[in-house]
């Protein structure tokens, strides 16, 4: 469980970035609501809501498991997301070639594995 929680802990900084990133940014180019047709500022807004809108599933989901299964995927899984949501912004911010497609695919294999592993343990319970 630890590697569980430093990769949450690190997946919220990592929200907190690119959340003063976005306001940084605003300011910088005093658009104050929406993207204002500026596509590094939608860039920057994307890789922000994109992972407010991944990673809090995918660590519930995570969390969950972890009564489940062992310490190795737990920490697999959540040290994949890790990965994959820092590639994805990097990619969403032009920092990181590929980094877009390969953190999607990654973020979409860890909420996938650990589904099936949710599910797999749904049916081994028993209800009294």
């Amino acid at each position: 469980m630890p590697v569980f929680f430093v990769c949450a802990g690190l997946l919220g900084l990592l929200a907190v970035v690119l959340g003063l990133n976005v306001a940084r940014m605003r300011g910088r180019k005093k658009i104050y609501l929406g993207d204002g047709g500026d596509p590094e500022m939608l860039a920057a807004i994307r890789a922000h809501a994109n992972l407010i809108e991944w990673a809090p599933l995918c660590l519930l989901l995570i969390y969950i498991a972890s009564d489940f299964y062992g310490f190795w995927m737990v920490a697999c899984l959540s040290a994949v997301l890790l990965v994959a949501r820092v590639l994805h912004a990097g990619g969403l911010l032009g920092t990181i070639p590929k980094g877009r497609s390969l953190g999607a695919i990654g973020t979409a294999a860890v909420l996938t594995v650990a589904s099936i592993l949710l599910i797999v343990a749904g049916f081994k319970l028993r209800q009294y």
